[in-house]
């Protein structure tokens, strides 16, 4: 599994042969996968979020690997590959745990579960192959993770030079990658410890009704924001505003009811009806997505065979541009949609929809491989324009178990009656896991492309590595999801502990299924929201027509979807992005200052990234009582709510001199280079 070539991105050693797909690569990217995936899958049921784990995992790859002399920046890129399938196969727990919540599993059958993740995840990794060249090569998409990953490799392979000025770069981008690694996990855990407060929100009556604003103080959204820019920032910022300015005071002041709590209150409204908006937005803007960009996947494909044709008569194409062949991906795809067929039938087998399984099962299989490569590609261009952690996959979700609910509703609900609804209910959730695998291992794929086209890495490579790591997290997955469900249960199921965990997203999507298959689904807030989106949409066309600002009506969306505390730390870091560039351009070193800066945020997301893994073991271990702590949601905790009025002050103090001193601590060293 090993390969040669001299090829070599500038600044790097050049070994004598290409050391890059490895099964010692392979081996530590699935033990990554391991570990990651079970804190992901922990932390999502419990906070409806997940970390991207591609960062994390190139610097413990760089870590373990150095100890080998002939290690190179290509395999430490494979195993980040391998393990970043942890951050997005664990996803899945956004749907899955629906099917307890409406009572059809009582636990998680390790071979259908596996079955979902494995299936839909090497279906989306095969639909990402032909997207590569549309929205990789041939974009302009900023890619953050993407691009924070291959800075991360450059630094970490450019540090062992010795006599370059790629070396001195290279060693001062390591020391801003480990210290803002060092910074963002230090002031993580003092999060942890609870002297810090990891969010500052204030939420007041505004007239009949009630609005407000968070700010979570994470040094990782913090280098999100950064790396994403200003116009996405811009963008998302005015998200924010429509949500939290506009329609939550507006809606608050029409609910029937206003309880004493401004907080509760408007939180209540922004989740039940504001975000619904928001998923609507998040459609419209998805289905201009896909109208743009048929024009370059069409090319995409086209290249794709035209790449297969100059293999054929013998040519040799630049081994960045050699993916698995187009008619390999297809056979593979038509390959999958047998055990697909079969995991169909299973599912509905012995159930009142058995008589129908012949139109059931071609029905689904259209559903699934239609509707996944539509998810893949808005799931890629998302991944592209704001990157795959803060990427709204579960989103999509909602629009796919819309999708599913309604075309079962009009064709198999008349077919068999009443008896047959929850049945139907089940089957809508149950192939919106397997769209929803297709997704969000685009959502992921792209991005570790996107690393690999910026270090020289050869796509194919990276893709079968990608398989890899599907397999890995598909066999960890559902028995940490039985265990989870043994030990604690889930919000809104039968004999659920008084622990249980929340699975917000579960619970919102397993809703819209009951209510479109077995009630009366209110279309108001996802058709306002839509209606919103295409006048994002001819705003954003207008502003490009006048060589204006644009502002992605994605990113808009996005701004009304997703919490208020995650939007305003990502808009702060873009403002903070664009003014230090501004600030360093034109000094000395200007253009060395704003590599810098990149690596910085980057190191930002690491050390929060490797810190949150830590504390979740750390969690999960108190939550079985294999360690006793005082509190099990503060494992290390020092102090105890007596604290929360020092604790705010203190935060955001340290927040802002941590900011600031880290930025212009890079532009120092820029300098003195």
């Amino acid at each position: 599994m090993t390969d040669s070539s001299t090829a070599q991105p500038s600044g790097t050693s050049t070994p004598s042969r290409r050391i890059e797909l490895t099964v010692r690569g392979v081996i530590l990217g699935a033990l990554i996968t391991v570990l990651f995936t079970a804190a992901n899958v922990y932390l999502g049921l419990q906070a409806g979020l997940t970390f991207a784990s591609s960062i994390p995992a190139a610097v413990i790859s760089m870590a373990v690997l150095r100890g080998f002399r002939n290690s190179t920046i290509y395999e430490n890129n494979i195993v980040q590959t391998v393990a970043s399938a942890a951050g997005t196969l664990s996803s899945i727990i956004f749907v899955l745990p629906g099917l307890l919540m409406i009572g059809w599993w009582t636990g998680f059958p390790f071979w259908q579960s596996f079955a979902v993740c494995a299936v839909g995840g090497v279906l989306g990794v095969m639909y990402s192959i032909p997207l590569r060249r549309a929205l990789v090569t041939q974009s302009d998409l900023p890619y953050p993770e993407g691009v924070a990953a291959a800075e991360v490799l450059k630094v970490g392979v450019g540090s062992r030079e010795t006599a370059s000025a790629a070396a001195a770069e290279g060693k001062a981008g390591l020391a801003a990658v480990l210290w803002g690694s060092i910074a963002s996990a230090a002031y993580a855990m003092l999060v942890a410890t609870r002297l810090f407060a990891g969010e500052a929100a204030k939420y007041f009556r505004a007239g009949a009704g009630a609005t407000g604003l968070g700010f979570n103080l994470q040094f990782a959204l913090l280098g999100a924001g950064h790396l994403v820019g200003i116009s996405v920032g811009m963008a998302m910022g005015i998200g924010l505003v429509i949500a939290w300015g506009v329609l939550t005071p507006i809606l608050t002041a029409l609910a029937p009811a206003t309880p004493g709590d401004a907080a509760a209150f408007a939180l209540s409204v922004w989740k039940h009806q504001v975000r619904f908006i928001g998923a609507g937005c998040i459609a419209a803007a998805s289905l201009w997505t896909l109208a743009k960009l048929a024009v370059p996947v069409w090319s995409g494909l086209m290249s794709a065979f035209a790449a297969a044709r100059q293999r054929k008569v013998g040519a040799v194409l630049d081994i960045t541009e050699q993916d698995i062949p187009i008619g390999w991906v297809a056979l593979i795809s038509l390959a999958c949609l047998v055990p697909l067929a079969a995991l169909i039938y299973s599912f509905i087998a012995g159930g009142p929809l058995e008589s129908l399984a012949v139109p059931i099962v071609l029905g689904g299989l259209v559903f699934v491989v239609v509707v996944g490569f539509l998810v893949a590609a808005v799931c890629g261009y998302m991944a592209g324009l704001i990157g795959s952690s803060n990427s709204p996959v579960s989103g999509l979700g909602i629009l796919g178990v819309v999708a599913a609910s309604a075309l079962l509703a009009v064709a198999i609900k008349p077919l068999v009656g009443p008896q047959g609804v929850q049945a139907l209910i089940a089957l809508a959730l149950f192939l919106t896991a397997v769209v929803f695998t297709v997704a969000t291992i685009s959502n992921d794929n792209l991005q570790d492309l996107k690393t690999g086209q910026l270090v020289g890495a050869t796509p194919w490579r990276q893709q079968v590595a990608l398989v890899f790591g599907v397999i890995a997290g598909s066999l960890v997955i559902p028995p940490i999801l039985d265990l989870l469900n043994q030990a604690y249960g889930f919000t809104g199921v039968a004999n659920a502990g008084k622990h249980a965990l929340a699975a917000p997203q579960a619970v919102l999507i397993s809703t819209l299924a009951k209510q479109l298959l077995g009630g009366q689904p209110d279309w108001g807030m996802l058709g306002t929201g839509f209606a919103l989106g295409i006048g994002l949409i001819v705003l954003d066309e207008i502003a490009g027509a006048l060589k204006w600002l644009r502002l992605p009506p994605l990113a808009v969306a996005l701004g009304i979807y997703l919490p208020s505390g995650t939007i305003s730390t990502v808009v702060v870091g873009a403002i903070a992005g664009w003014v230090y560039d501004g600030w360093v351009e034109k000094g000395p070193n200007g253009a060395m200052a704003k590599r810098l800066g990149v690596i910085l945020a980057s190191g930002l997301i690491v050390g929060e990234s490797l810190f949150s893994v830590a504390i979740a073991g750390a969690i999960a271990l108190a939550k079985t009582g294999a360690i006793k702590v005082t509190d099990s949601d503060y494992p290390i905790g020092l102090v105890g709510d007596g604290f929360d009025a020092y604790a705010m002050p203190l935060a955001v103090v340290m927040f802002l001199a941590g900011g600031f001193g880290l930025y212009g601590w890079v532009r120092s060293l820029a300098r003195k280079a």
